[in-house]
């Protein structure tokens, strides 16, 4: 049994062991590279809780696959390696989720508006056909009095086509607000 200041095993023989059966040695392989391995993380990562998720995937990795590892080679680089291939996985899956929440966001965005318009058309048509409805319902002339001030005509012409005078024109424009008034109030329904 190896005493606590004994210096740790060499790489190549914990491998070597770890893959004859003794799994447990995985564990001075992980403290020994572990700060690296979180520290080169961490440079690539933002969030902490995604350093210690890849971190444990990169060691679980390592270890599934340990057998391919060249002892003559560095063990770090070769967990490193690991880990950009993780990291790489990670981004991929972030900018596919982020394109999925794009896509997402431009549909929801795209229903809204269509059902947004479709209600502002709704409660536009409403009270304009309330109107036409009630502007129908008014006497010839001041029907006419009306559809000229839409139309933008001078009361002055206005009152020579109907053969009266201009403050008789303003007179009949009052009268048929209040009429037109009245008809809305009581088209609104309830």
């Amino acid at each position: 049994m190896a005493h606590p200041s004994d210096p740790p095993p060499a790489v190549a023989e914990l491998v070597a062991r770890i893959l004859t059966g003794e799994r447990d040695l995985f564990l001075h392989l992980v403290r020994q590279h572990e700060l690296m391995l979180r520290s080169y993380l961490a440079s690539q990562l933002y969030n902490l809780s995604e350093v210690d998720d890849l971190a444990q995937e990169t060691l679980i990795a390592a270890f599934r696959d340990l057998a391919t590892f060249r002892t003559e080679t560095d063990f770090g680089a070769w967990l490193r390696g690991i880990a950009r291939h993780r990291l790489l996985t990670h981004f991929r899956s972030l900018q596919r989720r982020a394109s999925a929440v794009q896509r997402f966001q431009e549909e929801v965005t795209q229903r809204l508006s269509e059902e947004l318009e479709r209600a502002a058309q709704k409660q536009h048509d409403a009270p304009v056909s309330r109107l036409l409805h009630c502007v129908s319902k008014l006497p010839d002339k001041l029907r006419k009095v009306v559809h000229a001030g839409l139309q933008g005509s001078k009361p002055d012409s206005l009152a020579e086509e109907l053969g009266t005078t201009v403050p008789a024109i303003y007179q009949l424009h009052y009268r048929a607000n209040q009429l037109l008034r009245e008809c809305l109030k009581k088209e609104v329904p309830s």
